[in-house]
């Protein structure tokens, strides 16, 4: 049987399509293009803004057009079944708590946990899912439940598989990652996972997707200096403006966020540092986004994930008067896009001359290779002789068409 996995969305929804695509592949199913006319369409979809629901409902439609018998599944599915079910009467709709049943009811076998496969050449590890917070913007504690996390002996039996399996890095991810082992009694923390699995696996590589600012102690900072965790943190911002963020909901202000920030600067000095703003939230005035601004413009952020406020039903930001109107959030996210673009190019520049360790993800036409390095940035090398998975040593020469280009020093 013919499968094709469409997928939208988060690192979490990425490493849930891997699971199902394992699984598949190891009962003898063909995975394939959408254009490979598939019997079946898995459909993994997002709801995390609007633009996510638009993209959901095209990808289900091209399924539909496929011939092929659509599953959906996700935060979306969850969320707007009514909606996929104007689409087409015929779409099975698949639980968030049930996704890795389409497994059984498309092969009659229950899911095997015991699979090593990703077609990535930095795999996800799924660690923990759900949240317990509340951000007022946010819908997808409603679509994913209360956060709860996997165990350290679970993770670090799959890291360590992947790692015999040859690959050099994964990628710890969750929906509330820093929330990791709150859940257990008595209670755990990301760092002791990230000791556990410095100590228990040989992977070479460990990389954390995203993590609070108020979940960044004196523990996880040390860690960042080890040399086989990342140099490179995501820590979301969302906004600059005290007053907004107590409007989000969030947790900290916006001095805490630059305390944090520095202090990781200050412990690990070329560690990448990223973050997501939210333009556009109600309430945002000139001021408020004025502050924000300044606050990433005197901070040494290297790149920015930047999102126009999107109204998602039934959370409070919906319900909030003084909603901002569309042409100033193009227009802000322009503005913080240009000091966005700004800041990744001075971040890339600091870079020329450093040796810097990828991994080889694809081989292009042109006789190169293209990898991701250790402080998240893609760097092509002139050859294809490393293969994928490859972990090498690049001395960086300059960077062109917004890649850093570098000459390889020798495998590791």
């Amino acid at each position: 049987m013919r499968i094709a996995i469409l997928t939208l969305g988060c690192k979490v929804n990425q490493a849930e399509s891997s699971f199902i695509e394992s699984n598949l592949i190891n009962l003898g199913f063909s995975i394939v293009n959408l254009s490979e006319k598939p019997d079946y369409c898995i459909v993994n979809t997002c709801t995390v803004t609007s633009k996510s629901d638009y993209q959901s409902r095209q990808l289900i439609r091209r399924a539909v057009r496929s011939g092929a018998k659509v599953i959906t599944t996700g935060c979306y599915s969850q969320l707007s079944p009514d909606e996929i079910k104007k689409i087409d009467r015929t779409i099975e709709i698949i639980q968030h708590s049930d996704k890795y049943s389409i497994i059984k009811s498309l092969t009659g076998h229950n899911a095997s946990n015991n699979l090593i496969y990703s077609n990535r050449s930095r795999p996800y590890v799924k660690v923990q899912d759900g949240c317990n917070g509340s951000c007022s913007y946010c819908i997808v504690p409603k679509a994913r439940g209360k956060s709860h996390s996997m165990t350290v002996s679970d993770i670090a039996e799959k890291v360590a598989d992947f790692s015999l399996s040859g690959y050099k890095e994964v990628i710890l991810t969750g929906i509330h990652l820093g929330s990791y082992g709150y859940d257990f009694k008595p209670k755990l923390k990301l760092s002791k996972l990230l000791i556990t699995l410095l100590e228990k696996t040989n992977i070479e590589r460990i990389r954390l997707s995203s993590i609070e600012v108020n979940e960044v102690d004196n523990d996880l900072i040390a860690l960042l200096k080890e040399k086989r965790i990342c140099s490179h943190a995501h820590i979301p911002l969302q906004s600059g403006d005290d007053r907004i963020l107590k409007l989000m909901n969030r947790m900290y202000n916006a001095k805490d966020f630059h305390n944090i920030i520095e202090k990781i600067l200050n412990n690990v000095p070329d560690i990448a540092i990223g973050t997501d703003v939210i333009v556009g939230f109600p309430g945002e005035g000139d001021k408020e986004f004025s502050n924000t601004r300044h606050l990433l413009d005197t901070l040494p952020i290297t790149y920015m994930h930047i999102f126009p406020f999107s109204t998602r039903p039934d959370t409070l930001a919906s319900k909030m008067g003084n909603q901002v109107h569309s042409m100033i959030k193009k227009e802000r996210f322009a503005e913080l896009n240009t000091l966005n673009i700004k800041k990744r190019k001075a971040y890339m520049n600091l870079q020329e001359g450093k040796a810097l360790d990828v991994i080889i993800e694809e081989h292009d036409p042109e006789n190169t290779s293209v990898g991701t390095s250790g402080n998240y940035l893609k760097v092509r090398l002139h050859s294809k002789v490393y293969s994928k998975k490859s972990l090498v040593r690049v001395r960086i020469t300059g960077i062109e068409k917004n890649m850093l280009q570098g000459i390889p020093i020798g495998n590791l």
